[in-house]
């Protein structure tokens, strides 16, 4: 299941053109707030579609019955950029557990290049939720070489993958090489990739917008 949240009106637009505007890019601390806040809608609208349980809260003046998360989810970040987003998702999931892994390409030339997965640091991570936050999803190798490196920490019971802007060959690529229950939740979906797999018109590096440009 794919869902693209470009496709109806909300104020997701208004926070997702702020983060492609070639000059509030300047800012880096509104990139990164930007990308906070299109974590917590994601967040919000995946909440939708987990799993409650009813409770009974006592107040001052009597008794409510509310709704609470059977399972909270782990929170799993691709390092470096999706670290604003991991921010963003824990004011959404404020009680989850968290995961980091470093994903990074090496280029054997300008079109070419291998995904390299080194730090993992996670919880037992078998029988339970997944969320995978990135800003963008290009090719979608690094999310599934990211998938697969995880796997040794146990078997999800689900997957939601949070991603700012994608685009239609990593999403088939992902829909492909993970599990067919795998949710793809996206801010928007970009048509172009280029020979270099950079997302048109995308926004940029957005490790480099929200933390400076690496050497």
């Amino acid at each position: 299941m794919v869902r693209n949240l470009s496709e109806e009106g909300s104020i997701l637009g208004q926070y997702m053109a702020e983060i492609r505007d070639v000059n509030i890019q300047r800012d880096p601390i509104r990139f990164r707030t930007n990308l906070e806040r299109i974590a917590e809608i994601l967040g919000y609208e995946v909440s939708k579609k987990m799993n409650y349980e009813e409770i009974e809260v006592e107040t001052p003046l009597g008794k409510s019955t509310e709704f609470k998360l059977k399972d909270e989810p782990v929170l799993i970040t691709i390092l470096r950029a999706g670290l604003a987003m991991h921010n963003g998702l824990l004011r959404t999931f404020d009680r989850s557990d968290s995961a980091f892994v470093s994903a990074y390409r090496e280029h054997t030339s300008p079109e070419e290049f291998k995904i390299h997965v080194e730090y993992l640091a996670a919880p037992n991570l078998d029988d339970r939720v997944w969320v995978i936050s990135d800003p963008m999803l290009a090719t979608g190798r690094s999310m599934v070489n990211v998938y697969n490196a995880l796997l040794k920490f146990g078997k999800p019971k689900k997957v939601y993958v949070l991603i700012s802007i994608a685009t239609p060959q990593a999403i088939e690529l992902v829909q492909k090489k993970l599990p067919s229950d795998v949710e793809i939740w996206t801010g928007a979906i970009d048509a172009e990739l280029t020979a270099e797999s950079y997302i048109v018109p995308g926004l940029g590096d957005a490790g480099d917008l929200a933390y400076g440009v690496k050497v």
